[in-house]
């Protein structure tokens, strides 16, 4: 008998545990592809690529003067920006380990930054309420577009080839149109620490700090389900898909990972699930073509890789 959904996300075990941060780490990303890195960023200012499957870390990227809070991987995984309290976004070489570009011009700490498809244009999102947009094509340090539609801190951002959706501690996620020059903004009604859509753009996973993540119609705004039995609402927390969207994955303040059905919104057992970190849980990833792996990290300095058994 082929197992369920939910007997799949409880068969990952801990494959690895990378601590070489010292303090809490923010995020954590995959390689774009079938590349086999990660990327993570934490409170002691460095960025660190790692190797998962023998946990060793290739190098460490050292340009930053206050924590790095977001990270962005380019899709030929030839660069990568990252952003937090310097104020400004960093684009970095990998092969060099050298940054190549420096774009200033916020005002606050940049919560997120995030590549379009094919890494000419990069936006950022601050604790400033903007959203700045960045043509890496050009050499000119003038932002082409600055969006100041947010009422506070930008938390996340989603970019794909025709939209740009922000979510901001105002309680609001706000769908920019590219193509027609429109913006249509959702009340969530809490502020909003990630968007995720599907892989097929037509469903939002929006997690807020009111302890809910939800799933919205990209097209209407509708709201579809909500998922709910975890505490977030202190920290950024991230949501996420579960491989092929059939599951919802969230970490907690409790060092948990929940799980949930993506239809009937029912909790994955065990509920509930075991703490797998000593501190709240920053970030869940799934892995982009692996289907049972996924990575978290957390405040207690710790970066966790989980495979299928």
């Amino acid at each position: 008998m082929a197992p369920s959904r939910g007997q799949q996300l409880l068969a990952r075990k801990l494959h690895i545990t990378l601590t070489n941060h010292r303090g809490p780490v923010h995020v954590v990303r995959y390689a774009k592809g079938s590349a086999k890195y990660i990327l993570s960023g934490g409170q002691d200012r460095t960025v660190r690529l790692w190797n998962p499957d023998s946990g060793a870390e290739i190098k460490a990227f050292e340009a930053h003067g206050y924590e790095v809070l977001s990270i962005s991987v380019s899709h030929d995984n030839a660069k990568f920006a990252s952003a937090g309290g310097d104020r400004s976004v960093f684009v970095w070489d990998v092969a060099t380990g050298v940054t190549n570009r420096r774009l200033a011009g916020h005002m606050s700490k940049v919560h997120t930054v995030e590549f379009n498809a094919d890494a000419s244009v990069l936006a950022s999102g601050s604790y400033d309420a903007t959203v700045r947009l960045w043509d890496l094509r050009s050499q000119s340090r003038v932002p082409i577009q600055i969006l100041e539609e947010a009422r506070d801190a930008v938390q996340t951002l989603h970019v794909d080839s025709t939209t740009i959706i922000a979510g901001s501690v105002d309680g609001y996620v706000r769908t920019y149109d590219l193509r027609k020059g429109e913006l249509r903004a959702d009340f969530v009604g809490h502020p909003v620490t990630s968007v995720v859509p599907s892989v097929d753009a037509t469903t939002l996973l929006v997690a807020t700090l009111d302890s809910h993540v939800r799933l919205f119609d990209t097209v209407t705004g509708k709201l579809l389900n909500k998922f709910t039995g975890h505490s977030h609402e202190s920290y950024r927390a991230r949501a996420c898909f579960g491989h092929e969207d059939a599951t919802v994955v969230c970490g907690d303040e409790d060092g948990r990972v929940w799980g949930w059905d993506l239809v009937d919104a029912a909790v994955l057992q065990p509920n509930p699930p075991p703490k797998v970190h000593n501190k709240v849980i920053t970030w869940i990833e799934h892995h982009p073509s692996e289907a049972g792996e996924m990575i978290t990290a957390s405040a207690d300095g710790t970066v966790k890789v989980w495979r299928h058994s």
